[in-house]
C-alpha cells in the first residue's frame, strides 16, 4: 500500500505555500500605503483614529526666549541695537477637543481648548526674571499717530508723561507673556473704547492661555475621503479680510494637527494657523525615521516670509518691508508687528545686520514636522516663530527720542512634541514590527511549502528511475526478467485488492 506520507507533504505544502503568498499581499497592503483602510482614519466615533484626534496623544511643549534690550538709553539717542537671548521659558502645553459636532454636509466643528503651564525643570530662568523690551504699547501707538496733526501727538506725549509710560519697559516673563495691568489701556478703552481688542492685561500671550483658537469646521472624510481634515470654515468663514489679495485670504489645508494619509514626496503640507491669521505651506524635504518609524519631512519654504517683490504671489500680505519678515500688522491691532523665523533666518541679511546680537543658523531656527506619511499623524514637530516690532522716532512724540528705524525682535518661540510612551509604543508595534515580522514570514512559508511540494515530486522521480535502472541492468535469464519485472512494477502500482505477490529471488 502507498505510504500517505507523501501526499500528506504535498497538502501541506501548499497550504504554507497560499499562506506565504497570502502574507506576501498583507505585507504588500500594510508598506503600500493602506495599513489602514479608509474606515479608520476618517473622523468617525466609530474608527480606530478617532480617539487620537479627538485627544492627539503627543505631548506639546512651548518653548520662549526673549531678546533682552542692553542698551535702551542708547537706542534713544540712535544707536545701533543690542540684544541678548534670554530663556528658553519652557510651557507644558495642554490641548483638549470639545464641543464636537457631526454636520449633515460631512464636516464635523468643534473648539480646541488650550492652556500653559510652566515648567522650571525644563526652564533656563523663571517666570519673575526681569526682561527689558520694547513698550508696544507706546512705540505702537507713536507709528500709528506718524500721520496725525502735531496737536494730537503732541496731546499723546503728555498723555504717556502723566501716566509715567516710556519707549523701553523692565516687566517680568509672566508679566510680558500673560499679562499686565497698564494705565494706557484703561485709558484707551474708556475714550475709544473699540480702539483695542483687549479690556483688561495686556500680553504677548493673554488671549491664549485658557482660551480656544477658534471654531473650526473641518471634514470628516466619511462621505468624500480626499477631503479629509481639510478645513471647511473657520469661526464660520471660508475666508478672511485681514489681506489685500482672495488668495492671501484663503483658509487652506487642515486645522494643523492631522493630515490626510497615503502622502509622497510630492505631497504639500498645507494647514491653517489663527495665531499668524494666514494659511502656511510647507514642502517635502526627506525621508527618515522616528524612533525606528517611518516619517516624511516637511519645511518651510524659502518664500513662506518672502515680499512680494521677491514672490509676487505673496504681494497680498504686503505692505512690505525687507523680504523675510510678514507685516501682521492688519490683524495685530494695526500695531507695526513682523512676523518670520527666528534671528531672522532665511530672510534679507540686512534685518540681522541691524541688531547686534542676532545670529541665524537653519540648524537651530528653522521649522519641521515629521509626518507618519501612510497615516498623516505627526511623530515630531518643532515650529519655530519670531515677534518682531518696527519701531522708529516720530516727530511730536518725545518719548520715541533718536530711534533709528528698525525692525527690533521681541521673542521667539518654539512649539515642538514628539510621540512617546504607550502611544509611540503602540504605533511602533502595529506599524513597524507586524509588518516587519509579515514580511520575513512570506518568504520563510513560502520557501516551507515549496521545499515540502518538491519532496513527493522528488521521490517519485527517485522510485521510477530506481527501478528501471535495476530491471535494465540485470543480466540473468528470462524468467529471472520477468520476475524482476514484476516487482519493480509492484513498487510502483498497487495490488488488487486480495491477491497475494509471491516473493521474487534475484
Amino acid at each position: 500500500m502507498r505510504s500517505p506520507l507523501p501526499a500528506a507533504r504535498a497538502a501541506l505544502g501548499a497550504a504554507l505555500a497560499a499562506w506565504g503568498a497570502g502574507a506576501w499581499a498583507r505585507v504588500t497592503l500594510l508598506t503600500g500605503g493602506s495599513v489602514l483602510p479608509p474606515q479608520n482614519v476618517r473622523i468617525d466615533p466609530s474608527s480606530l483614529s478617532f480617539n487620537m484626534w479627538k485627544e492627539i496623544p503627543v505631548p506639546f511643549f512651548l518653548s520662549v526666549y526673549f531678546f533682552d534690550v542692553i542698551n535702551p538709553s542708547a537706542i534713544l539717542l540712535g544707536e545701533k541695537p543690542q540684544v541678548r537671548e534670554r530663556g528658553p521659558y519652557v510651557y507644558r502645553e495642554f490641548r483638549h477637543k470639545d464641543n464636537i459636532t457631526f454636520n449633515d454636509n460631512d464636516t464635523v466643528s468643534f473648539l480646541e481648548h488650550r492652556s500653559f503651564q510652566f515648567q522650571p525643570d525644563r526652564s533656563r530662568g523663571l517666570e519673575s526674571d526681569y526682561i527689558v523690551m520694547p513698550n508696544i504699547l507706546v512705540l505702537g501707538a507713536a507709528m500709528m499717530m506718524e500721520n496725525k496733526p502735531m496737536s494730537m501727538k503732541l496731546v499723546m506725549t503728555l498723555a504717556f508723561s502723566t501716566l509715567g509710560e516710556r519707549a523701553f519697559m523692565n516687566r517680568t516673563v509672566g508679566e510680558i507673556l500673560w499679562g499686565y495691568e497698564d494705565p494706557l489701556v484703561h485709558l484707551v478703552n474708556k475714550y475709544f473704547p473699540d480702539m483695542l481688542p483687549f479690556k483688561g492685561k495686556f500680553g504677548l500671550f493673554a488671549e491664549l492661555n485658557n482660551s480656544d483658537s477658534g471654531l473650526f469646521t473641518v471634514f470628516t472624510g466619511v462621505k468624500d475621503f480626499n477631503r479629509i481634515h481639510l478645513v471647511d470654515k473657520w469661526n464660520g468663514l471660508s475666508k478672511v479680510t485681514y489681506w489685500h489679495s482672495d488668495q492671501c485670504n484663503m483658509i487652506n489645508g487642515t486645522s494643523g494637527q492631522m493630515w490626510a494619509p497615503f502622502m509622497t514626496p510630492e505631497t504639500s503640507l498645507e494647514f491653517y494657523s489663527p495665531e499668524a491669521c494666514r494659511s502656511m505651506n510647507l514642502i517635502y524635504k526627506e525621508a527618515g525615521t522616528f524612533e525606528g518609524i517611518p516619517t516624511y519631512r516637511f519645511v518651510a519654504p524659502s518664500t513662506l516670509f518672502a515680499n512680494g517683490s521677491v514672490y509676487p504671489p505673496n504681494e497680498g500680505f504686503c505692505p512690505c518691508r525687507e523680504s523675510g519678515i510678514q507685516n501682521i500688522s492688519t490683524c495685530r491691532f494695526n500695531a507695526p508687528l513682523f512676523l518670520s523665523h527666528p534671528h531672522f533666518y532665511n530672510a534679507d541679511p540686512t534685518l540681522a545686520e541691524a541688531v547686534l546680537g542676532l545670529h541665524p543658523n537653519p540648524e537651530e531656527h528653522s521649522l519641521f514636522l515629521d509626518i507618519h506619511p501612510v497615516t498623516g499623524i505627526p511623530m515630531n514637530c518643532s515650529v519655530k516663530l519670531q515677534l518682531s516690532l518696527y519701531i522708529k522716532a516720530v516727530k511730536g512724540i518725545g518719548q520715541t527720542g533718536k530711534i533709528e528705524p528698525v525692525v527690533l525682535p521681541l521673542m521667539w518661540f518654539e512649539e515642538s512634541g514628539a510621540m512617546e510612551g504607550q502611544p509611540l509604543q503602540t504605533f511602533y508595534t502595529q506599524l513597524v514590527l507586524v509588518p516587519n515580522v509579515l514580511h520575513y514570514a512570506q518568504y520563510v512559508l513560502l520557501g516551507l511549502g515549496c521545499f515540502l511540494l518538491l519532496i513527493p515530486i522528488l521521490h517519485q522521480i527517485r522510485s521510477q528511475e530506481k527501478c528501471y535502472l535495476f530491471w535494465s541492468s540485470s543480466k540473468k535469464g528470462s524468467k529471472d526478467k520477468e520476475a524482476i519485472q514484476a516487482y519493480s512494477e509492484s513498487l510502483m502500482t498497487s495490488a488488487p485488492k486480495g491477491s497475494v505477490l509471491q516473493e521474487a529471488r534475484l
